[in-house]
């Protein structure tokens, strides 16, 4: 999976950060391109945002529904929704700027006509909603496209995800563990189901839509094999909407790209060695095989004729049985190194 400058396989090292815009721009051009930005200074590799066609999308009553309530940006649910979308006018500039600060563009059709729409700007991939995944006729026209599909499956069961899979035919899918909460509690999050997905989809990257509320859980699932991170952005915590109090503003998300850079570096090799930079530190907490007292040259050495004291400069201590027994073949003084050359 591509994901902007980044090559992503399920078992590789190589991970990918996408900045879920979403609304957080709150409809508003200047806070989209400055969100665009300020994720490309944060080391994502994506910023993704939310494209609907209001109309098509939703039923007249629902439009028409009162929608009075401490985010409410009108007086029903429809006056709400059309001030939060962005005009598709503007999305060309979105892709240029993310293309100036080198960083993928990319967005979350909910409906056929925004996926004909971002199909024909070029975006490079699309992403499918939780609440999507069983949105039969849009999955099948992403599947004529054939462009690399990532896969959020908040409320999903595994049937329901393999069938998704089914419907996106011949797409490079990847499949993010998602809890369709927002926030989600860190009870809900189920992260074991990271490692379900890699035993029974064994050819799929697996990732994480993380709505957890801090940077914590990111790196726990790249060690159980998640590859591609979601994580919600928002310039502003404290601003007007759903979803940012949960989001992460950019310090956060500086330090979540941060972490999951640590932890991938720390995974390392399963292959218990000692290693270079272990070699003082060890010196200096070990012990070696010393004489616990004035040894005579052709003493024969007892328990009582030795002790295992720090540094771990001579005979090392796990040798203990094999000194016992042993004559030396020269005097030593009390706290002394012994040699295995001088013991016979």
């Amino acid at each position: 999976m591509r994901i902007g400058k980044k090559e992503v396989t399920r078992d590789g090292p190589e991970f990918a950060v996408v900045a879920e815009v979403g609304n957080n721009h709150n409809g508003s051009l200047e806070i989209a391109e400055a969100m665009i930005r300020s994720a490309a200074e944060c080391g994502a590799d994506a910023v993704k945002f939310q494209t609907r066609d209001i109309e098509s999308l939703y039923t007249s009553s629902y439009l028409t529904r009162l929608y009075q309530n401490d985010v409410s940006e009108g007086p029903d649910y429809g006056s709400h929704r059309r001030r939060l979308e962005l005009p598709q006018r503007v999305y060309p500039r979105l892709m240029e700027i993310a293309g100036e600060c080198g960083i993928e563009f990319f967005s979350t059709p909910f409906d056929l006509n925004s996926l004909q729409f971002l199909d024909s700007l070029g975006v490079a991939l699309f992403k499918v909603a939780s609440g999507l995944v069983g949105d039969v006729p849009l999955l099948r026209a992403m599947a004529k496209i054939r462009k690399p599909v990532i896969l959020s499956t908040g409320g999903c069961t595994l049937v329901g995800v393999a069938q998704a899979l089914i419907e996106l035919g011949s797409c490079d899918v990847a499949i993010l563990q998602c809890t369709a909460a927002y926030p989600a509690k860190a009870e809900d999050m189920n992260l074991r189901v990271i490692q379900a997905y890699r035993e029974v989809f064994r050819d799929v990257v697996i990732g994480l839509s993380d709505h957890f509320h801090t940077i914590a859980l990111g790196p726990v699932a790249y060690a159980m094999g998640a590859r591609i991170f979601e994580k919600h952005f928002t310039l502003d915590r404290s601003a007007k909407g759903t979803d940012h109090s949960f989001s992460l503003e950019p310090v956060g998300l500086r330090k979540y790209v941060r972490d999951l850079r640590r932890t991938a570096e720390a995974m390392g090799s399963a292959d218990k060695t000692p290693l270079a930079v272990e070699e003082r530190p060890l010196v200096k907490m070990g012990k070696a095989i010393v004489a616990a007292r004035g040894l005579e040259e052709g003493q024969e050495l007892t328990s009582g004729d030795i002790e295992a004291k720090s540094p771990a400069e001579g005979m090392p201590a796990w040798k203990w049985d094999r000194a016992l027994g042993k004559r030396v073949l020269r005097p030593y003084e009390r706290d002394e190194p012994l040699s295995s050359g001088d013991l016979k």
